[in-house]
């Protein structure tokens, strides 16, 4: 039996979809696991320093993820990516409002610069 717009029989569409969802560099990685007799998980760079889980928000995190090449994630680091990037982004909006409210109010007594426009 196929479906009837992929040609695809019934039983391997589900497959192919899977298949579609992962990028070369995961499907590579899983199939040299396979080889190996390794599991499907990679634990390794778990154990080669601090994970992105781990990793305090800041410069050192911007730079592993600008750095980081998503398409080689698997599953799971691209879930760890991910929830690192929100972190970093929520770090940073954080400084943004913090440098706004005091651009707006600025401590008594600190006298504005000649350039700068007044609130």
């Amino acid at each position: 039996m196929h479906t009837p717009s992929s040609g695809i029989p019934a039983h391997e569409s589900g497959n192919a979809g899977l298949m579609k969802a992962m990028s070369p560099g995961v499907v590579d990685f899983l199939f040299r696991q396979l080889v190996t007799g390794r599991p499907p998980e990679d634990v390794q760079w778990e154990q080669e320093g601090l994970s992105l889980a781990a990793q305090p928000e800041g410069a050192e995190l911007a730079r592993r993820l600008a750095e980081a090449d998503i398409d080689a994630l698997t599953p799971v680091e691209l879930f760890h990516y991910v929830r690192a990037a929100q972190r970093l982004a929520s770090w940073a909006e954080e400084l943004r409002q913090a440098a706004v409210g005091r651009y707006c109010h600025p401590p008594a007594g600190t006298p504005r610069s000649a350039g700068q426009p007044a609130p």
